[in-house]
């Protein structure tokens, strides 16, 4: 077998390999579902701040 030989069957199996196809797809759903919780911590935050703002000054009362 030459080296060429063993090259080009050696980058066949690499190219046709999808082994790190998952490891990709999972990373892409990971960022997706952090983009939505930042986005929906930063839509509640004000919300939830002027309810314990609220709270806390009936408790002082």
């Amino acid at each position: 077998m030459s080296v060429l030989t063993y090259l080009r069957s050696w980058m066949q199996r690499r190219c046709t390999s999808d082994t790190g196809a998952s490891l990709v797809e999972y990373s892409l759903l990971v960022s997706l579902i952090a983009v939505v919780c930042v986005l929906a911590v930063a839509g509640l935050g004000a919300d939830v701040n002027e309810q314990f703002g609220s709270l806390t000054g009936q408790l002082g009362d």
